[in-house]
This record gives structure tokens, C-alpha cells and sequence, in this order.
């Protein structure tokens, strides 16, 4: 008898679950954006979401919580109802750069978090102030040897600070980091020359470059932009080693229903592949990926080791 109540429990569950993900949404969707207003993934997560809500036929609302390098927004998510209504948008810096970058992180990117697509990947710009002398890579790695100690970058995220320790440490080079909370409050001071350099992201830096407000040495990407082609990818600047890849996709709590993943994916990777969505995502200097979710889990987990092994060879250590 307790076994058929107990089967007869499991089976009421599984058919509420089934149930609830059939009518899935029934509700508007909470996506949380660990980036303040303005800053290149808010752009993006805004260009993907007016048009989901129009297939979902419910409001993807985008939910601004920025700080503590994102670490707000993602424990958030990870600590609501895994029911596919409070979704998270994050990249690099919420889910390589907190988990690792802290002797005690707030969440463990793989166990608290349901992978459901990528969604673009961020083309990086080393940029400095024009009155930096260095119109070249190996000019400016020149012009801070010859001043050590005296020469300030700037960082609006975790990508960007790995990716100056990077150069730091194969350039051999003492420069004076200033962080910021936000890309967006570093490229201020940049413009002002109160910071000497940064790497950013395309949407963010790219119309400073072309007003001549600010200088590109070089693109983290693997092949020069559409968005700045005139400059140089860094294996073209003669510093191939250094290699970042920044990303950005979708996630929600662990343990989402399978339906309700599935078809997020479904829907995302299809308005991706839409001509007009794509011409908009790359005037933001950003490529359109998409993939299943259990593609995505595995780039996670590759990227975590491959994030991890770049780390420590710059010597950044958990704080």
C-alpha cells in the first residue's frame, strides 16, 4: 500500500511538472542582467528579448541588477524557483571569473545553474587615451616599460582585468590597475585620459575610436571586426598568446524542467538566425552563437578549465 501512494505521488508530481510545462509561460519572464543599463550585454539582452516576448507571447522583462561583478544577479537567479520565470543573462565574469576568483564564492556555476544556449560572443578592443604615444601593440608595451608604476588601465569587468594581467605578465609590464563597476563609468575617465587604457568591448569603446575620442591597438577576437576593421586582430599586433574569449548566454536556476528548456533554447538559437536580429547584434560589434543546452553546459565546463589555466598563468589569485 505505501508503495502505490508513493507511485501514486510521483506520478501527481510528474503530471503538475508536465502540466505546468505545457502552459509554460503563462506569465511574464524575469531575466536578470548582472550589467548596469547601457553596458554591451544590457544592449544585447534587450535586442534578444523584444522579440522572445513576442514568440512567447508573454513580456521578457530585463531586471538591472548589477554588482559585485555580477555576483548579485547570479545568486539571485540560482536561488529562485527553478520554473523557468527568473532567467539569468551572464557571461565570463559571473560565471568564470566569481566562482574562481573567490576563496569563498557565492555559487558553483555548474551545480546551481541550468545551461540553456549561448547567445553571442563579445568582440574585446585594447583601447588607449590619444595621448598615449603608442599607435602600435609593441609601441605601447615599449612606452610602459620605459614608465613603470605611472601607467593606468582601466577595467569595467573580469574579462577585461584578466586579460591586462595577461599582457602584463607576457609583456613583462608594471601598470597601475583602476577598476570600475561597469565599463561604462571606465570608459568616462579614459575619455577624460584620468586612465591611460582599457580593453573593452566593441559596442562600448567602438564610436569613441571612430570620432577619434580614443585609439584601437588591437581586437581579442580571432579575426579583425566588421565593427573596427582597420584594426588589428592581437595575433596580427605580435601577441598571439594572449587569448580571451568572451561570451555571453542564457542560464536559470538548476533543476528547470527539460520542456521548458528545450524550448527557450528552440526559440533563442531560431530569433539568432533572424537577419535582422544578427545586422543588430553586430552593430554592437558582437557575433551571434546559439547552441543546445547540453552544447553549452559543455563549453562551461571547458571554459572553466581553459579560464582557469589563463588565470594562474597571469597570477590572479582567489581573494
Amino acid at each position: 500500500m505505501k508503495m502505490l501512494i508513493a507511485g501514486f505521488a510521483f506520478a501527481v508530481a510528474l503530471g503538475g511538472s508536465s502540466t505546468a510545462a505545457a502552459q509554460y509561460p503563462a506569465k511574464p519572464i524575469r531575466l536578470v542582467m548582472p550589467f548596469p543599463a547601457g553596458a554591451a550585454a544590457d544592449t544585447v539582452a534587450r535586442i534578444v528579448a523584444q522579440p522572445l516576448s513576442k514568440v512567447l507571447g508573454q513580456p521578457v522583462i530585463v531586471d538591472n541588477k548589477p554588482g559585485a561583478d555580477g555576483a548579485i544577479a547570479a545568486e539571485l537567479v540560482a536561488k529562485s524557483s527553478p520554473d523557468g520565470y527568473t532567467l539569468l543573462f551572464a557571461g565570463n565574469t559571473q560565471m568564470l571569473g566569481v566562482p574562481m576568483l573567490r576563496k569563498n564564492p557565492p555559487y558553483d556555476p555548474v551545480a546551481d545553474f541550468t545551461s540553456i544556449t549561448s547567445i553571442v560572443k563579445f568582440g574585446f578592443f585594447l583601447v588607449v587615451h590619444p595621448s598615449v604615444p603608442a599607435k602600435t601593440l609593441p609601441e605601447l608595451i615599449d612606452h610602459v616599460r620605459a614608465n613603470p608604476g605611472k601607467f593606468n588601465y582601466a577595467s569595467g569587468n573580469i574579462n577585461g582585468i584578466l586579460a591586462a594581467r595577461q599582457l602584463m605578465s607576457l609583456g613583462n609590464l608594471d601598470m597601475v590597475h583602476v577598476p570600475y563597476k561597469g565599463e561604462p563609468l571606465a570608459v568616462s575617465d579614459l575619455l577624460t585620459g584620468r586612465v591611460q587604457m582599457m580593453f573593452g568591448t566593441g559596442a562600448i569603446v567602438a564610436p569613441f575610436v571612430k570620432e577619434g575620442k580614443l585609439r584601437a591597438l588591437a581586437t581579442l577576437l580571432p579575426v579583425r571586426s566588421s565593427l573596427l576593421a582597420d584594426v588589428p586582430t592581437i595575433a596580427e599586433a605580435g601577441m598571439p598568446q594572449l587569448s580571451v574569449v568572451t561570451w555571453g548566454g542564457l542560464f536559470g536556476p538548476a533543476k528547470m524542467p527539460k520542456e521548458i528548456v528545450e524550448r527557450m533554447s528552440r526559440e533563442v538559437n531560431a530569433i539568432l538566425q533572424r537577419p535582422e536580429v544578427r545586422v543588430q547584434l553586430e552593430k554592437q560589434g558582437v557575433e551571434a552563437s546559439g547552441s543546445t543546452p547540453e552544447e553549452f553546459s559543455a563549453f562551461l565546463k571547458e571554459q572553466l578549465v581553459d579560464w582557469g589555466r589563463a588565470a594562474r598563468d597571469s597570477g590572479m589569485k582567489p581573494e
